[in-house]
């Protein structure tokens, strides 16, 4: 922890030379420092300001506890995992996980290595009881995992995160399962999805496929909104990355509103919305 802690500091000096690395978690302007910590980055990779945009989220409530995410540059999301009894306590909050995970992810073992991917593609072996030789075969599933970690060599754990974030979503929407049914290869899906980003097309996409499993399941979106939701909260408590699940709810909320904007005139969306989860809570 101690080694972490020093490497952690070491990073803070090299970004943000002017700061104190042993006040930095301590600030209490830590949207500040997260701002400046990404801005830093960008001069460096000479990215356009738009494309480096640090966006706040905070959910509507009308008191405490209250709810915070960020979204990096990238599009790894982070959100306050304390209970807030502001919003800009849980502002700050989420910023702080961010800037952890920000620098945490800067470091040496987080980047992508032939050392890294060996000992992945073996855990990956071992969890599935597959075979070694499986890795060099794309079709495979471990063959796979082993070509995209392969395509991203020297890229940081929270880049491929954000690459993966795409395949996560296909295959939990089913996607992926309907593309091995036209016969197209595991390679060509990854080149393929390797190159688009979740975008706004991609999103309602998704949730016309959801809308069409409501039509042949009523009730589907809902039951899969409550468990998104769930997951979302836990995985915040827990001070993890979330896109996954925030990408989830998203997602779903849009199939929802679709369906609900065809058949409600009178009624406002909110009251909809909780009369679609009235059992989450």
């Amino acid at each position: 922890m101690d080694r972490t802690l020093e490497s952690l500091q070491l990073v803070i000096a090299r970004v943000l030379p002017h700061r104190d690395p042993a006040l930095v978690f301590k600030d209490l302007n830590v949207v500040a420092i997260l701002q400046e910590f990404w801005e830093s980055k960008q001069k460096k990779k000479a990215i356009l300001p738009s494309e480096g945009i640090i966006v706040y989220e905070s959910l509507s409530s009308l008191g405490p506890p209250f709810v915070s995410y960020v979204t990096l540059p990238g599009g790894s999301c982070f959100g306050n995992f304390q209970s807030c009894l502001s919003r800009a306590e849980a502002r700050r909050d989420a910023a702080k996980v961010a800037l952890i995970n920000s620098l945490f992810n800067e470091l040496p073992c987080r980047r992508i290595t032939k050392e890294f991917i060996m000992e992945s593609v073996q855990e990956a072996v071992s969890s599935t009881s597959g075979n070694l030789k499986d890795a060099d075969d794309p079709s495979t599933s471990i063959g796979a995992y082993h070509y995209m970690l392969e395509s991203n060599i020297g890229k940081t754990m929270l880049e491929f995160q954000e690459l993966m974030i795409v395949f996560q979503l296909l295959h939990w929407n089913g996607s992926l399962k309907a593309l091995r049914e036209t016969k197209c290869s595991r390679q060509e899906v990854i080149s393929y999805y390797s190159q688009c980003s979740l975008d706004e097309k991609m999103r309602s996409h998704m949730a016309l496929d959801w809308i069409m499993k409501e039509q042949e399941s009523p009730g589907i979106i809902s039951q899969e909104l409550q468990v998104a939701l769930r997951e979302l909260e836990e995985v915040r408590k827990a001070g993890h990355e979330l896109r996954f699940y925030k990408e989830k709810k998203e997602i779903l909320s849009l199939a929802l509103s679709q369906i609900y904007s065809n058949k409600v005139t009178t009624s406002s969306w909110d009251d909809q919305m909780s009369l679609a989860l009235h059992g989450y809570r």
